[in-house]
Protein backbone atom coordinates (compact mmCIF):
# COMPACT_ATOMS: atom_id res chain seq x y z
CA UNK A 1 0.00 0.00 0.00
CA UNK A 2 2.56 2.18 -0.91
CA UNK A 3 0.52 4.16 -3.08
CA UNK A 4 -1.60 4.80 -0.06
CA UNK A 5 1.59 6.53 1.86
CA UNK A 6 2.73 8.41 -1.60
CA UNK A 7 -0.76 10.28 -1.69
CA UNK A 8 -0.37 10.93 2.17
CA UNK A 9 3.02 12.23 1.31
CA UNK A 10 1.98 14.03 -1.39
CA UNK A 11 -0.81 15.84 -0.11
CA UNK A 12 1.63 17.33 2.86
CA UNK A 13 4.24 18.59 0.71
CA UNK A 14 2.30 20.23 -2.43
CA UNK A 15 -1.42 21.04 -0.27
CA UNK A 16 -2.55 23.85 0.30
CA UNK A 17 -4.89 24.97 3.25
CA UNK A 18 -8.28 25.18 2.16
CA UNK A 19 -11.77 25.81 4.42
CA UNK A 20 -14.62 22.74 3.97
CA UNK A 21 -18.31 23.02 4.94
CA UNK A 22 -17.51 21.00 8.16
CA UNK A 23 -15.21 23.99 9.40
CA UNK A 24 -12.43 21.87 10.84
CA UNK A 25 -9.72 23.10 7.59
CA UNK A 26 -8.33 20.78 5.48
CA UNK A 27 -4.42 20.42 3.71
CA UNK A 28 -5.96 19.62 -0.35
CA UNK A 29 -4.89 18.48 -3.59
CA UNK A 30 -7.06 18.69 -6.66
CA UNK A 31 -6.24 15.41 -9.52
CA UNK A 32 -5.04 12.22 -8.17
CA UNK A 33 -4.91 8.71 -9.26
CA UNK A 34 -3.66 5.34 -8.02
CA UNK A 35 -3.86 2.06 -9.25
CA UNK A 36 -3.74 -1.03 -7.36
CA UNK A 37 -3.25 -4.53 -9.16
CA UNK A 38 -5.81 -6.77 -7.44
CA UNK A 39 -3.27 -10.19 -7.78
CA UNK A 40 -0.42 -8.58 -5.86
CA UNK A 41 -3.59 -8.98 -2.61
CA UNK A 42 -6.00 -7.34 -1.17
CA UNK A 43 -5.49 -4.12 -1.00
CA UNK A 44 -6.43 -3.51 2.82
CA UNK A 45 -4.24 -1.52 4.42
CA UNK A 46 -1.69 -2.83 7.00
CA UNK A 47 -0.14 0.41 8.13
CA UNK A 48 -3.52 0.73 10.76
CA UNK A 49 -5.73 -1.74 11.85
CA UNK A 50 -9.06 -1.00 9.17
CA UNK A 51 -12.37 -2.61 10.50
CA UNK A 52 -13.08 -5.06 7.34
CA UNK A 53 -16.00 -6.45 8.71
CA UNK A 54 -17.74 -3.13 8.45
CA UNK A 55 -15.94 -2.78 4.88
CA UNK A 56 -18.21 -5.89 3.25
CA UNK A 57 -21.08 -5.51 5.38
CA UNK A 58 -21.29 -1.64 3.82
CA UNK A 59 -20.65 -2.88 0.61
CA UNK A 60 -23.58 -5.60 0.55
CA UNK A 61 -25.88 -2.96 2.21
CA UNK A 62 -25.62 -0.67 -0.70
CA UNK A 63 -25.98 -3.63 -3.02
CA UNK A 64 -29.17 -4.48 -1.38
CA UNK A 65 -30.20 -0.92 -1.95
CA UNK A 66 -30.67 0.23 1.42
CA UNK A 67 -30.77 3.46 2.67
CA UNK A 68 -31.37 2.70 6.59
CA UNK A 69 -28.58 2.31 9.12
CA UNK A 70 -30.24 -0.06 11.05
CA UNK A 71 -29.35 -2.84 9.46
CA UNK A 72 -25.74 -1.96 9.28
CA UNK A 73 -26.15 -1.03 13.22
CA UNK A 74 -27.91 -4.40 14.81
CA UNK A 75 -24.23 -5.87 13.20
CA UNK A 76 -22.15 -3.52 15.37
CA UNK A 77 -21.63 -1.54 12.08
CA UNK A 78 -21.34 2.20 13.05
CA UNK A 79 -19.45 4.28 10.61
CA UNK A 80 -23.35 5.90 9.23
CA UNK A 81 -24.20 6.66 12.21
CA UNK A 82 -22.84 10.50 12.73
CA UNK A 83 -25.18 11.31 10.14
CA UNK A 84 -28.35 10.54 11.44
CA UNK A 85 -27.43 11.51 15.01
CA UNK A 86 -26.74 15.16 13.69
CA UNK A 87 -30.07 15.61 12.65
CA UNK A 88 -31.64 13.84 15.21
CA UNK A 89 -29.80 16.64 17.86
CA UNK A 90 -30.86 19.35 15.45
CA UNK A 91 -35.20 18.52 16.31
CA UNK A 92 -37.51 18.94 18.46
CA UNK A 93 -37.61 15.53 19.06
CA UNK A 94 -33.52 15.47 20.87
CA UNK A 95 -34.18 14.61 24.69
CA UNK A 96 -30.42 14.96 25.29
CA UNK A 97 -29.88 11.64 23.99
CA UNK A 98 -26.20 10.22 23.20
CA UNK A 99 -24.71 8.69 20.68
CA UNK A 100 -25.16 5.08 22.27
CA UNK A 101 -28.37 6.13 23.26
CA UNK A 102 -29.53 6.96 20.11
CA UNK A 103 -28.36 4.00 18.39
CA UNK A 104 -30.22 1.78 21.31
CA UNK A 105 -33.44 3.52 20.26
CA UNK A 106 -32.77 2.46 16.36
CA UNK A 107 -31.81 -1.10 17.37
CA UNK A 108 -35.21 -1.32 19.47
CA UNK A 109 -37.69 0.84 18.40
CA UNK A 110 -39.19 0.50 14.67
CA UNK A 111 -41.12 3.44 14.05
CA UNK A 112 -37.90 5.39 15.58
CA UNK A 113 -35.44 4.09 13.18
CA UNK A 114 -37.90 4.58 9.69
CA UNK A 115 -37.98 8.06 10.80
CA UNK A 116 -34.47 8.84 11.98
CA UNK A 117 -32.07 5.83 10.88
CA UNK A 118 -32.36 6.37 7.10
CA UNK A 119 -30.23 8.34 5.50
CA UNK A 120 -32.32 9.50 2.17
CA UNK A 121 -31.69 8.39 -1.29
CA UNK A 122 -27.69 7.75 -0.86
CA UNK A 123 -25.84 5.01 -2.26
CA UNK A 124 -28.37 2.30 -2.17
CA UNK A 125 -30.80 4.14 -3.50
CA UNK A 126 -28.87 5.30 -6.85
CA UNK A 127 -27.49 2.20 -7.40
CA UNK A 128 -30.77 0.36 -7.74
CA UNK A 129 -33.46 3.32 -8.11
CA UNK A 130 -32.11 5.77 -9.75
CA UNK A 131 -35.82 6.95 -11.43
CA UNK A 132 -36.58 3.45 -11.56
CA UNK A 133 -33.04 2.17 -13.27
CA UNK A 134 -31.74 -0.60 -11.54
CA UNK A 135 -28.25 0.54 -12.37
CA UNK A 136 -26.44 -2.52 -10.82
CA UNK A 137 -28.64 -5.09 -12.16
CA UNK A 138 -28.04 -3.17 -15.57
CA UNK A 139 -23.93 -2.93 -15.12
CA UNK A 140 -24.50 -7.10 -14.90
CA UNK A 141 -26.40 -7.65 -17.88
CA UNK A 142 -23.68 -4.88 -20.15
CA UNK A 143 -20.89 -6.71 -18.86
CA UNK A 144 -22.68 -10.26 -20.14
CA UNK A 145 -23.96 -9.55 -23.44
CA UNK A 146 -21.71 -6.62 -24.70
CA UNK A 147 -18.12 -6.84 -22.26
CA UNK A 148 -16.26 -4.33 -24.93
CA UNK A 149 -18.57 -1.33 -24.31
CA UNK A 150 -17.49 2.03 -23.12
CA UNK A 151 -20.40 2.31 -20.84
CA UNK A 152 -20.44 -0.03 -17.48
CA UNK A 153 -21.38 2.97 -15.47
CA UNK A 154 -23.06 3.29 -11.96
CA UNK A 155 -23.47 6.88 -11.12
CA UNK A 156 -24.32 7.81 -7.81
CA UNK A 157 -24.63 11.47 -8.31
CA UNK A 158 -28.07 12.41 -8.59
CA UNK A 159 -28.59 16.48 -8.69
CA UNK A 160 -32.44 15.56 -8.61
CA UNK A 161 -32.22 13.99 -5.32
CA UNK A 162 -28.90 15.83 -3.48
CA UNK A 163 -31.36 18.01 -1.42
CA UNK A 164 -32.85 14.70 0.18
CA UNK A 165 -29.39 12.99 0.97
CA UNK A 166 -27.87 13.03 4.10
CA UNK A 167 -24.52 13.41 2.61
CA UNK A 168 -23.99 13.90 -1.08
CA UNK A 169 -22.05 11.04 -2.78
CA UNK A 170 -18.14 11.20 -2.36
CA UNK A 171 -17.34 8.05 -4.84
CA UNK A 172 -19.70 9.81 -7.02
CA UNK A 173 -19.25 7.47 -10.33
CA UNK A 174 -17.79 4.04 -11.86
CA UNK A 175 -16.91 2.35 -14.36
CA UNK A 176 -16.21 -0.95 -15.85
CA UNK A 177 -13.49 -1.93 -18.72
CA UNK A 178 -13.22 -5.72 -19.99
CA UNK A 179 -9.80 -6.22 -22.20
CA UNK A 180 -8.59 -10.16 -22.56
CA UNK A 181 -11.69 -11.56 -20.63
CA UNK A 182 -10.36 -9.16 -17.42
CA UNK A 183 -12.36 -6.88 -15.83
CA UNK A 184 -11.08 -3.38 -13.86
CA UNK A 185 -12.59 -0.79 -12.50
CA UNK A 186 -12.37 2.72 -11.89
CA UNK A 187 -13.68 5.05 -9.22
CA UNK A 188 -14.29 8.58 -9.60
CA UNK A 189 -14.02 10.09 -6.11
CA UNK A 190 -15.21 14.14 -5.60
CA UNK A 191 -14.07 14.34 -1.69
CA UNK A 192 -11.80 11.83 -0.49
CA UNK A 193 -11.04 12.10 3.16
CA UNK A 194 -7.67 10.38 2.85
CA UNK A 195 -7.23 9.26 6.59
CA UNK A 196 -10.59 8.28 7.65
CA UNK A 197 -12.34 7.49 4.61
CA UNK A 198 -9.98 6.34 1.72
CA UNK A 199 -8.89 3.13 3.48
CA UNK A 200 -12.34 1.81 3.17
CA UNK A 201 -13.21 2.59 -0.34
CA UNK A 202 -10.18 1.19 -1.55
CA UNK A 203 -11.12 -2.46 -0.22
CA UNK A 204 -14.99 -1.70 -0.79
CA UNK A 205 -14.67 -0.90 -4.44
CA UNK A 206 -11.98 -3.51 -4.33
CA UNK A 207 -14.54 -5.85 -2.88
CA UNK A 208 -16.87 -4.64 -5.49
CA UNK A 209 -14.37 -5.68 -8.57
CA UNK A 210 -13.62 -9.03 -7.01
CA UNK A 211 -17.47 -10.34 -6.52
CA UNK A 212 -17.74 -8.99 -10.57
CA UNK A 213 -15.22 -10.65 -11.80
CA UNK A 214 -16.19 -13.92 -9.21
CA UNK A 215 -19.62 -13.82 -10.51
CA UNK A 216 -19.39 -13.16 -13.99
CA UNK A 217 -16.16 -15.17 -14.02
CA UNK A 218 -13.80 -12.57 -15.60
CA UNK A 219 -9.99 -12.53 -14.77
CA UNK A 220 -8.94 -10.02 -11.81
CA UNK A 221 -7.51 -7.12 -13.19
CA UNK A 222 -7.15 -3.58 -11.77
CA UNK A 223 -8.75 -1.13 -8.93
CA UNK A 224 -7.93 2.41 -10.25
CA UNK A 225 -8.79 5.50 -7.87
CA UNK A 226 -9.29 8.90 -9.41
CA UNK A 227 -9.63 11.87 -6.65
CA UNK A 228 -11.12 15.19 -7.41
CA UNK A 229 -10.56 16.81 -3.70
CA UNK A 230 -8.39 14.79 -1.47
CA UNK A 231 -7.75 16.04 1.74
CA UNK A 232 -6.28 15.43 5.45
CA UNK A 233 -8.28 17.14 8.14
CA UNK A 234 -6.29 19.08 9.93
CA UNK A 235 -7.36 17.65 13.49
CA UNK A 236 -5.77 14.11 11.81
CA UNK A 237 -2.34 15.26 10.77
CA UNK A 238 -0.89 13.96 13.98
CA UNK A 239 -2.11 10.38 13.17
CA UNK A 240 -1.23 10.72 9.17
CA UNK A 241 2.35 11.32 10.47
CA UNK A 242 2.32 8.61 12.66
CA UNK A 243 1.36 6.49 10.22
CA UNK A 244 3.86 7.82 7.89
CA UNK A 245 6.39 6.01 10.10
CA UNK A 246 5.18 2.53 9.72
CA UNK A 247 6.62 0.46 7.15
CA UNK A 248 3.66 -1.23 5.01
CA UNK A 249 3.44 -4.95 5.79
CA UNK A 250 2.45 -7.84 3.32
CA UNK A 251 -0.73 -7.41 1.96
CA UNK A 252 -3.65 -9.92 2.98
CA UNK A 253 -6.06 -12.14 0.58
CA UNK A 254 -9.48 -11.94 0.37
CA UNK A 255 -11.23 -15.56 -0.11
CA UNK A 256 -14.28 -16.13 -1.51
CA UNK A 257 -15.24 -19.05 -0.47
CA UNK A 258 -19.08 -20.06 -2.66
CA UNK A 259 -20.13 -20.61 -5.83
CA UNK A 260 -20.02 -18.11 -8.11
CA UNK A 261 -23.78 -16.73 -8.02
CA UNK A 262 -25.68 -13.58 -8.69
CA UNK A 263 -23.88 -10.36 -7.63
CA UNK A 264 -27.07 -9.62 -5.24
CA UNK A 265 -26.79 -12.94 -3.21
CA UNK A 266 -23.02 -12.73 -1.75
CA UNK A 267 -23.41 -12.38 2.31
CA UNK A 268 -20.91 -11.67 5.11
CA UNK A 269 -20.19 -15.59 5.09
CA UNK A 270 -19.22 -15.72 1.72
CA UNK A 271 -15.87 -13.76 2.24
CA UNK A 272 -12.75 -14.63 4.04
CA UNK A 273 -9.74 -12.40 5.09
CA UNK A 274 -6.24 -14.04 5.49
CA UNK A 275 -2.87 -13.29 6.36
CA UNK A 276 -3.51 -9.69 7.53
CA UNK A 277 -1.15 -8.49 9.49
CA UNK A 278 -1.52 -5.14 10.69
CA UNK A 279 -0.47 -2.47 12.97
CA UNK A 280 -2.46 -1.05 15.59
CA UNK A 281 -5.70 1.61 14.94
CA UNK A 282 -4.83 4.96 14.70
CA UNK A 283 -8.38 6.71 15.79
CA UNK A 284 -9.92 9.86 14.49
CA UNK A 285 -12.76 12.32 14.62
CA UNK A 286 -15.53 12.10 12.00
CA UNK A 287 -16.26 15.67 10.13
CA UNK A 288 -20.02 15.83 9.70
Amino acid sequence: MLQYLQLLKEILEKGQRKEDRTNTGTISIFGYQNRYHLEDGFPLLTTKKVFYRGIIEELLWIIRGETNIYSLVTKNVNIWNDWPYAKYKNSNEYQNETMLEFIEKIKNNQDFAIKWGDLGAVYGKQWRDFFKVDQLLELVESLKNNPSSRRHIICAWNPAQLNEMALPPCHAFLQCYVVNNTLSLQLYQRSADVFLGVPFNIASYSLFLLILCHSLNFKVGDFIHTFGDAHIYLNHLPQVQEQLQREPRKLPKLIIKCQPKPVTDYTIEDFEIVDYDPYPTIKGVVSV
